[in-house]
């Protein structure tokens, strides 16, 4: 019988398996992207900056196509996403660098446990490395050399990572504008209130985002609302009409 890649009663399928988790896995995904000093990479091939909603769920169907399949399919994911990478560089003519690919994969990482924490609880050890082998294993796949093998030791390195590589650049500004044509002005504004409850100070300071975000008095709503039943409707209200279905589709467990 086919193994799963991750356990059915793994703390990451409860993670991915969220909507409300995954989208604010992204919106703080979209604030780090944007400071990457490798974000031309996503420039480069203009589907980002070109469609960035639509990125996302790309983006997170690729990750559910991994975290919910059996062993063989989950490889066979990320063997497709090696090889779309590959012939990106391919076209470019240089390689993406080590450290950019380590960056995505600790941005996954740390923006579970943080959206997890931000709307439920904070994950127990067992759970922080069993989120981070989960992903170990993908980045093992992908090839991405120089990988700590241990949760204890990915913190030490995710902060070095976010010291030296992250920068606001005019990349940065061009992708914040995008999202905000995309979401429209309060849309937008409540995207950098999630924003600035998720990120690490380093990026928060970085993109200048609220000191006091007024979403940081309401988030506590979010379980009363979850709890009647409204959920679905809160979704419609606060995210655009056309994505509605997708972002519904996200949930595995409704």
């Amino acid at each position: 019988m086919e193994r799963y890649f991750v356990r059915p009663d793994s703390i990451v399928r409860q993670i991915w398996g969220d909507a409300d988790v995954v989208l604010l896995i992204f919106a703080g995904s979209a604030a780090e992207f944007a400071l990457n000093r490798a974000v031309d990479w996503l420039f480069y091939t203009g589907r980002l900056p070109a469609d960035p909603i639509g990125r996302l769920f790309s983006t997170v169907q690729y990750a559910q196509a991994i975290v919910f399949a059996d062993t063989t399919h989950a490889h066979h994911t990320v063997s497709r996403m090696s090889a779309i990478h590959a012939g990106v560089e391919k076209n470019r003519g240089y390689s993406i660098p080590d450290w950019a690919y380590r960056d995505v994969l600790y941005m996954l990482i740390d923006y579970s446990e943080r959206a997890f924490r931000l709307l439920h609880r904070p994950l127990t050890p067992a759970e922080q490395q069993d989120l981070f082998y989960t992903f170990y294993q993908v980045g093992k796949g992908m090839n991405i050399p120089d990988l700590p093998t241990r949760y204890a030791d990915w913190t030490i390195d995710r902060q070095k990572h976010l010291q030296q590589d992250l920068e606001h650049s005019a990349y940065t500004d061009q992708l914040f504008l995008r999202y905000r044509e995309e979401l429209g002005d309060w849309r937008y504004n409540l995207l950098r209130q999630a924003q600035a409850l998720l990120v690490p100070q380093r990026v928060h300071h970085l993109l200048h985002l609220p000191q006091k975000p007024l979403l940081s008095y309401t988030i506590g709503l979010y379980g009363i609302l979850n709890g009647l039943g409204l959920r679905k409707w809160v979704q419609r209200a606060l995210l655009p009409t056309e994505y509605l279905a997708q972002i519904q589709a996200l949930d595995k467990f409704s």
